[in-house]
């Protein structure tokens, strides 16, 4: 790293920053509707989103600090295996154009707002629905940690993060001014700020990428020079493990762990709650439809930005935190006044998802918590306010994980959020398209998987922790190492179809399912009630 502060780039970073910060509380009047004391309007931002802002929000679950930061940095530490991401972007869209729309549609005609409200409705239970609810804001919460992570990243590379001993109120002052900023626009103006904020976010990211990818292999060199530099590096020893630092392509053994962390990270992306924030606020079916479409452009450039971490390697790049690589890169081989914009392509590509988060894990809570245990006659109005400050406090323990833990492994946080949140998959998208499951069944299946992914992501080391130090272990009865998110899922259906078996034998009670088939391909000019999330018969949530 260059000592001092790089005054250019702070200031067009400054600049950036808090342009968005102002378009964030602009944003509480755009589109400001009659009656603003509903999760609809501040959550869901009135479900009246068209294909262009819905796809610029979906995106942000993509390119997100997440990606700028923690994906090239896998690549500059090891390699190939760094690429799991653009495969697993790959796989996601085809599987959510098949239930994101259903998913929509049921939710529009019952007015549901998260994920725990559909399955309390399409199995009648409170406690299914609770446990959907738990990981959703459990999982949620390292995922806005790495977002304040990519934030911190960067301003220490401009000069003004501190270092190893400098003062922890000042070491970690940047991230209690992104907690701050987060927490004042969202409060203001719910789901709208990140809205509004998304189209310069993307923006900037596709600039910074495009001169990226041309602009930095000119001065190395061209490409052949990038990757021969690359696998001479991988193949020196790294001294904390004895073997090769890392592989250019992905070699044998590793493959397992590849194709598995792949399918489950896609399996698990449209899981997490801010996923389907972002898809209910559409207007209707066919945005949905159209924004999927359209999303694998992310991909691409996804596959560019990855690429990234070789020319890290290329550059001579040298940090002992990984996650300070790509920024590194930046301030080395931009001018000072562009390396600005790319540092506040990814502070603003940190905001966003963020915000987005916080919300939804608000909702859930609101909603899945405390209208259906705490306060179930709750108003609009007072789940709007519980909402927001929740939203607050979602921040706190995010930003707790990233001041109680090693940010040089900022990634396995996600991962380990990955493998939580994966084991809502059969609730969810098995709900969507089928009521055979036991409600019953489900819950232990869940529990299963969650007692067992997070057991085995504790038991893995690093050279660096003694405890969840990856997301891959051996997996039983195969021998192979694999992503524990996927075992931990096979494990969750299996013990959920066995279960079901069993209950339905035993004629257990299956709770009411208050939908019907046409609620799953209904539109928004379609005939029929719609609801505000209506209450189970007594007697039948469990």
């Amino acid at each position: 790293m260059n000592g001092g502060v790089n005054g250019i780039a702070l200031a067009v970073f400054v600049f950036f920053f808090l342009a968005v910060t102002v378009m964030g509380f602009l944003a509480a009047r755009w589109r400001r509707p009659d009656n603003e004391a509903s999760l609809d309007e501040w959550g869901l931002g009135g479900r009246s989103f068209g294909t262009w802002i819905t796809w610029f929000l979906l995106g942000g679950d993509v390119y997100t600090a997440y990606t700028f930061v923690a994906v090239p940095a896998a690549i500059y530490a090891a390699g190939a295996s760094g690429f799991f991401a653009v495969p697993y972007t790959i796989l996601v869209y085809p599987l959510i154009f098949t239930f994101l729309p259903r998913l929509w549609s049921v939710s529009h005609r019952h007015g549901y707002v998260t994920t725990a409200d559909f399955v309390r409705g399409r199995f009648g239970s409170k406690g299914l629905s609770l446990a959907v609810a738990f990981t959703g804001i459990l999982a949620l919460m390292p995922y806005i940690a790495l977002q304040l992570v990519g934030i911190q990243a960067v301003l220490d590379v401009i000069g003004i993060g501190g270092g190893e001993n400098t003062n922890w109120f000042v070491k970690d002052l940047p991230l209690l001014i992104a907690f701050a900023v987060l927490a004042a626009y969202t409060y203001s103006a719910g789901l709208r700020a990140p809205a509004m904020i998304a189209f310069v976010k993307d923006t900037l990211i596709y600039l910074v990428i495009t001169v990226a990818v041309i602009y930095i292999p000119i001065k190395l060199g061209g490409f052949d020079a990038i990757f021969s530099a690359a696998q001479h590096a991988f193949a020196q020893t790294n001294p904390a493990t004895g073997a090769p630092r890392g592989a250019l392509t992905s070699p044998p053994q590793a493959q397992w762990t590849y194709a598995t962390l792949a399918l489950g990270s896609a399996m698990a992306m449209f899981m997490y709650p801010h996923s389907i924030t972002a898809t209910l606020s559409s207007k209707n079916r066919n945005v949905i439809r159209r924004s999927t479409t359209v999303m694998p452009l992310y991909t691409l450039m996804l596959g560019l930005l990855a690429l990234l971490g070789f020319m890290a390697i290329a550059a001579g790049v040298k940090v002992t935190n990984g996650q300070l690589a790509i920024p590194q890169l930046f301030e080395d081989m931009f001018p000072a006044w562009f390396a600005g914009v790319a540092f506040a392509a990814i502070g603003i590509g940190a905001l966003v998802p963020a915000a987005i988060m916080s919300i939804a894990a608000a909702n859930l809570f609101t909603r899945n918590i405390y209208k259906d245990f705490i306060k179930p006659d709750a108003t609009p109005a007072q789940e709007t306010k519980v909402s927001k400050l929740v939203s607050l406090l979602v921040k706190v323990g995010a930003l707790a994980f990233v001041l109680t833990m090693d940010k040089t492994v900022a990634i396995n946080f996600q991962l380990l959020g990955g493998i939580w949140i994966l084991q809502t998959f059969p609730a969810l998208v098995g709900g969507l398209f089928s009521r055979w499951f036991h409600r019953w069944a489900l819950l232990v299946g869940w529990a299963a998987g969650m007692i067992y992914g997070t057991a085995a992501a504790y038991g893995v080391a690093s050279p660096t922790q003694a405890h969840f130090g990856g997301s891959a272990r051996k997996i039983p009865g195969i021998g192979e190492i694999g992503y524990i998110g996927l075992t931990a899922f096979v494990m969750n259906v299996v013990v959920t179809v066995v279960l079901t078996f069993v209950l339905k034998a035993a004629k257990a009670p299956a709770g009411v399912d208050e939908t019907s088939p046409g609620d799953y391909t209904a539109d928004a000019g379609d005939k029929g009630v719609q609801v505000e999330l209506p209450q189970p018969v007594a007697g039948t949530t469990h």
